[in-house]
């Protein structure tokens, strides 16, 4: 069983007790979240594909908040002698996926 989920304007295919990155969530570790932006969802023998969402949820635990590694971004001007380096941290929510409800 799988599903297709819209989480902060990024889709992504989930299955039951999968652990998955998602860009940050209001939440504290431990609480439970529901989305129900659902665009795919059933196994893969028979999906179920929405016109764009189908009727259910997708619920997760929230395990942690966190910050990705380091991306070095390098500004240059060739024959100016102008150099700049800076670094990004995107934040992130690591979720378990809990079950599925579909009707």
């Amino acid at each position: 069983m799988f599903a297709v989920v819209e989480i902060a304007g990024q889709q992504f295919e989930v299955r039951p007790q999968e652990v998955v990155n998602v860009p940050l969530l209001k939440g504290n570790p431990g609480e439970d979240v529901e989305f129900t932006n659902v665009l795919i969802a059933g196994t893969d023998d028979s999906p179920k594909i929405g016109t764009p969402y189908i009727d259910g949820s997708v619920k997760a635990t929230i395990i942690e908040h966190g910050k990705e590694e380091k991306i070095l971004v390098f500004h240059k001007k060739r024959r100016k002698g102008y150099r700049k380096l800076n670094g990004h941290r995107q934040h992130f929510t690591k979720i378990q996926i809990a079950d599925f409800n579909f009707a």
